[in-house]
């Protein structure tokens, strides 16, 4: 799929320090951290990450931290994060994708370059406002940002599948429904746990009742907004 990007700026000192500002973020940031597909590292020149953050971030995007998302709660992963996510999941062109929780829309653009179409849930209207606005801005169209809780899966009624499904965000536990929405052969990345230590942790479905659960790194990321209710139930 080509994305069609509009550049940032027509100021040369403008474009160059946040050129620059994107090297340093591969090259020190993202590369060391074990990601070894080039592709991976080349599709931060297309999909910029700027797009995803308002105006007085720019100058942040590139950082290695967590960024608040448009005056909210949310945050945008550390970018050495969203790629280790992209790459584990190593979507194809063949791929139907269901993001949880789209904040800015950045991982669901990233998953959108080497898919066939994200849906992506976003529990807050705002910010599922906010992402269509970049997803739009950036020209990628095939993405779909949906607003609702999808943290227990989502349409069940129709019995939708995916190849991929990505939890862009913490949940105490990824329960079996939204497993089972997951077709053979996919895989599934989420957060799981609590502070002060999160597994990030990629699960394949191997066959109707087989699932394979690899541990990627360990973390600390926001709950998803509504998983939070589900810790006085949580059993260690």
């Amino acid at each position: 799929m080509e994305i069609s990007l509009n550049p940032l700026a027509t100021n040369d000192t403008t474009v160059w320090s946040v050129a620059s500002a994107r090297h340093k973020m591969i090259e020190q940031q993202i590369r060391p951290w074990g990601i070894l597909d080039t592709k991976y590292l080349e599709l931060l020149d297309i999909v910029k990450r700027e797009f995803f953050v308002e105006e007085s971030q720019i100058p942040l995007a590139f950082s290695d931290l967590q960024l608040p998302i448009a005056q909210t709660n949310e945050v945008m992963m550390e970018p050495k994060a969203e790629v280790r996510v992209l790459q584990a999941l190593a979507p194809t062109g063949k791929d139907e994708v269901l993001e949880i929780g789209t904040g800015s829309g950045y991982m669901a653009a990233l998953l959108a370059y080497f898919s066939k179409t994200v849906k992506t849930i976003e529990i807050d209207p705002k910010l599922a406002d906010f992402a269509i606005s970049n997803l739009n801005k950036c020209r990628i169209p095939n993405v779909r940002v949906e607003v609702g809780d999808g943290v227990s899966g989502w349409s069940l009624d129709t019995n939708d599948q995916f190849d991929v499904i990505c939890i862009s965000g913490a949940v105490v536990r990824v329960c079996d429904s939204i497993q089972s929405q997951l077709r053979v052969g996919g895989r599934l990345f989420a957060f799981v746990g609590q502070a002060p230590l999160m597994r990030a942790v990629l699960i394949k479905r191997i066959s109707h009742d087989f699932f394979q659960t690899q541990v990627v790194f360990e973390t600390l990321v926001p709950m998803l907004k509504l998983d939070k209710k589900e810790l006085n139930s949580f059993e260690f």
